[in-house]
């Protein structure tokens, strides 16, 4: 992106009243920012603006997004990615009113990765906040990132389970980047910006309005193949979050909870809606089986090169895994011969084979049958 789109984008995104739909509509009508922002006021409002949208966007100045500028030349990898980019994640691009812009700090090849949110209630229980690091730290080491919102309670414990594995994190946060919020959580996102990737809609500036936070929890639910919520009121953001995946057509995972415990009540509440009931880190990988085969397909046709440079910092195989490696063997194996060596069901089986190839561990053979590659 060159210096004159960049700063066409900015204007669009410094422009009151130029949310996500306008953006859309010009994308549509100008192909690119820069003959939007040099458009007239009358063809503004002929390309559907209206005549305050188009004002707006007509008073902004080189002076208003001097800060974006600033920030964007710092030294730490960042950057902005538009809707228009191919970098820009294509499962946040199919939702309604995907956010034009996304403004990041850290490692942007994360978008690229299949993700699973954890989210939850701020003031979380003891064993709630156990129960989303486990999570997060067991399924980033099985190759998912992990996607929640920066906030106090179960958003934090999820980024540390996932970060105290060396797994990958991301961040999707309701302020601007030049600033953290919550203020407590300053060496969580520094330590996320290394070695995970922070992301905002938001430009420099922009203080955490109660308005920002639905915007940031679509942005949560519209990145991740699924959202597992960990404890949640009836009335939180969480279930936001929960609401936009179910919308999105994303899956629903709720760790079930004591019923005197008003934290477990969203949970239930969202059980009894449709979303699945989780025991297990292997109930949120056999329902995400399909997206993840495709996720696994779409990293071996980027080529062994690119495709482990997206995967980032490798997992280590789990103890189940190993035990199926080596009943693998040398030779070419069916399911049947390994459920008859290693005892387990077909399920999970299934399931850890599926992680096994996502990988490289495994690979497919002529039969139906599976095989250790070499390169492992």
């Amino acid at each position: 992106m060159n210096t004159e789109e960049l700063k066409a984008w900015l204007r669009l995104v410094r422009a009151p009243g130029i949310g996500p739909a306008a953006c859309a509509l010009l994308l549509e009508k100008f192909g690119s920012p820069v003959p939007a922002v040099q458009a007239s006021l009358a063809t503004l409002k002929g390309a559907g603006l209206s005549a305050a949208q188009a004002e707006a966007l007509k008073n902004v100045s080189a002076a208003d997004f001097e800060t974006d500028l600033d920030w964007l030349a710092g030294d730490s990898p960042r950057g902005l990615i538009p809707i228009n980019d191919a970098r820009y994640p294509a499962q946040l691009r199919e939702i309604a009113h995907a956010p034009a812009v996304l403004f990041y700090l850290g490692d942007a090849e994360l978008l690229s990765l299949p993700q699973l949110a954890i989210v939850g209630a701020r003031s979380a229980t003891p064993q709630g906040l156990e129960n989303a690091k486990a999570f997060a730290g067991e399924l980033a080491r099985r190759g998912l990132s992990i996607t929640s919102g920066l906030a106090l309670g179960i958003d934090g414990a999820a980024h540390r389970g996932a970060l105290e594995v060396d797994g990958l994190t991301l961040a999707v946060c309701a302020t601007g980047l030049d600033r953290v919020y919550p203020a407590r959580h300053q060496a969580l996102a520094r330590e996320i910006a290394k070695h995970g990737l922070l992301i905002s809609e938001f430009p420099t500036g922009v203080e955490p309005l109660a308005e920002n936070f639905p915007r940031r929890n679509r942005i949560i639910a519209g990145l991740a193949l699924g959202t597992l919520v960990v404890e949640a009121a009836l009335e939180s953001g969480s279930l936001i979050t929960a609401r936009y995946a179910m919308e999105q057509g994303r899956e629903v995972f709720a760790l079930p909870g004591s019923i005197h415990n008003p934290l477990a009540r969203g949970c239930h509440a969202l059980i009894r809606q449709g979303a699945k009931l989780t025991e297990t880190v292997d109930d949120i990988l056999q329902e995400l089986a399909a997206p993840l085969a495709a996720a696994r397909q779409a990293l071996r046709a980027l080529g062994p090169e690119d495709s482990a440079a997206l995967r980032g910092t490798e997992p280590r195989p789990s103890e189940a895994e190993q035990r199926l490696l080596q009943a693998l063997g040398d030779s070419p194996a069916s399911l049947d011969d390994l459920v008859s060596r290693s005892g387990l069901p077909v399920p999970e089986l299934s399931a850890l084979l599926l992680q096994l190839e996502l990988h490289g561990w495994v690979g497919s053979a002529s039969g139906g049958r599976y095989m250790r590659l070499s390169s492992r």
